[in-house]
């Protein structure tokens, strides 16, 4: 059975991923691609903007402006109920060591629940631990 009769064998004309290579080609052993038609088509963004949602430099800046004093009055609004920066700061830091240690906890819970051949779940009980922690 030749390289031809093969591609014919395995392929029909309409599912085959490669084209049989012909002529000089067929002594070398190269295949050609056949181009699939979704390549060759535009690029369709998954976010249509349509044209009534283009919105002008200008407006954009007007918008952002807004927004920005709107935040302005917030911080001055949390500031007069005694909140400070330095304590936002450290109250995010401690957020992220706190999720640094319980992604920890997590992998080592996953690590002994497979090295038991039992779920996360069961030992969650069998430590003592709530499922909301």
């Amino acid at each position: 059975m030749n390289t031809e009769q093969s591609a014919e064998t395995h392929c029909s004309a309409n599912n085959c991923p490669v084209s049989t290579p012909e002529g000089n080609d067929l002594q070398k052993g190269a295949l050609k691609r056949t181009p699939f038609s979704r390549v060759h088509t535009n690029f369709k963004s998954p976010l249509q903007v349509t044209e009534s949602a283009k919105v002008s430099p200008t407006e954009e800046v007007a918008e952002l402006q807004r927004r920005r004093e709107q935040l302005d009055t917030e911080i001055a609004q949390l500031e007069a109920e005694g909140y400070r920066v330095e304590e936002l700061e450290h109250h995010i830091d401690m957020l992220h060591e706190y999720n640094d240690i319980k992604d920890i906890g997590q992998s080592l819970l996953g690590r002994i629940a497979a090295l038991r051949g039992t779920t996360t779940r069961d030992l969650y009980s069998h430590f003592g631990l709530e499922l909301d922690d």
